[in-house]
């Protein structure tokens, strides 16, 4: 458990806390200074002596990438591909999946809008199907609906959110990889929104794919992000669309081989600065321990929700069974840019989400823009109270 003295420590870490009350770590998290570091420190050292010299001078460092990503998930680091960011490593799994016409993608009304438009595009692309589960009345994807559609359409791909960026929902992600596994069907899980505030390990989860960014909860340097590959689609000789000579070997006029490992769905140009960055950010979050830090985000968004709930004509949005560091409200007759500058003008950062970020749940819950606050381990219980000071007058209170 991460004491008041561990929170001091992690401030005093992370040079904009003295700048921001920053409450937006569902979007960027702010880099502690082993981060900022390693990514500066590299980029000195590529400009003085060369691209290619440096990446060679630092071959260890840059394996270790895969190694501590590795631990991070319960895996190998054979089964690690970095990114350029989640949506990279997303649309590389789902390019690999080999769709025919008629085939079916099963997913939830909370996958994260850039997952549901790239269902929509191989919806229309390869005449494939697109169902979507039932949800459960407190929210959160309904298991038994998963399953009775997997008995009845045999889906070719699973592909579920872990936690939607409009909410602070958490799927049954396990739950759903058990399904996928007794049936043999491919499993892909965004962790875009949990990894680096939630316990991840892969084997428990089941998943084929699971793509995530490291400038969310992570706290490494945005442009980076990592897709985790099982032994069973390597073995399956699943690949990516447009394969470079990152992930295959040209080895006739006709033919070509693609990698035996995870890299087969990197591409050869890499930035190794944001490499670096990314190992010292997940290294650091090892350090602390995930344990701690899920519990501690817990812990403050909680109080966040239990603080912002009294706020006269603030309805705070987030449901399901279990709930995570993402808060999001709405307050009747406030216009969301003048919420925004009111919380700028106070120092704090926070985000707004849109209909567009969530059609199917903003719909259903009868709004157009919510306020999603997403605090961290390092942030405070002070910081939470002069978000509720601002709201509580802006609403009037």
């Amino acid at each position: 458990m991460l004491t008041l003295d561990d929170i001091k420590a992690l401030r005093n870490d992370t040079p904009g806390c003295a700048h921001h009350f920053h409450l937006n770590n569902a979007g960027a998290a702010l880099m502690p200074q082993p981060v900022i570091e390693a990514v500066q420190q590299y980029l000195t050292e590529e400009s003085l002596h060369g691209g290619y010299e440096t990446a060679a001078a630092h071959a260890e460092d840059i394996a270790g990438f895969y190694k501590t990503t590795a631990k991070l998930l319960n895996t190998q680091a054979q089964n690690v591909a970095f990114l350029a960011s989640a949506t990279d490593a997303y649309a590389k799994a789902l390019s690999a999946i080999p769709f025919e016409a008629g085939d079916v993608l099963l997913t939830t009304d909370d996958d994260y809008v850039s997952n549901q438009i790239a269902f929509l595009f191989l919806q229309k692309r390869f005449n494939i199907r697109v169902l979507r589960a039932e949800k459960l009345p407190e929210g959160g994807v309904d298991v038994q609906s998963m399953q009775e559609l997997i008995e009845t359409h045999h889906p070719k791909l699973v592909a579920v959110t872990h936690v939607p960026t409009n909410s602070g929902l958490v799927q049954d992600v396990e739950a759903i990889g058990q399904l996928c596994r007794e049936r043999d069907i491919w499993y892909l899980v965004d962790a875009c929104q949990s990894a680096g505030q939630i316990p991840l390990d892969v084997e428990k989860i089941g998943c084929d794919f699971l793509s995530a960014t490291m400038r969310k909860w992570l706290r490494g340097p945005r442009g980076a992000g990592f897709l985790y590959v099982s032994d069973r689609v390597l073995e399956a000789g699943l690949e990516p669309f447009f394969p470079d000579l990152g992930g295959a070997d040209w080895v006739q006029p006709d033919q070509y081989e693609p990698s035996k490992n995870a890299n087969r769905f990197e591409y050869w140009e890499k930035n190794y600065a944001l490499i670096l960055g990314s190992k010292a950010a997940i290294d650091y979050a090892l350090a602390l321990g995930m344990e701690g830090i899920e519990q501690r985000v817990t812990e403050i968004a909680a109080y966040t929700r239990q603080q912002l709930s009294p706020i006269p004509g603030l309805r705070v949005l987030d449901r399901g069974r279990n709930r995570c560091g993402i808060v999001t409200s709405h307050i009747e007759g406030v216009l969301p840019g003048q919420l925004m500058k009111s919380l700028q003008a106070a120092k704090i950062n926070a985000g707004v989400a849109r209909t567009f970020n969530a059609v199917i749940d903003f719909q259903e819950k009868g709004v157009e823009w919510a306020l999603r606050v997403s605090p961290h381990y390092y942030n405070t219980k002070e910081e939470i109270d002069r978000l509720v000071e601002v709201v509580s007058k802006l609403a009037g209170a």
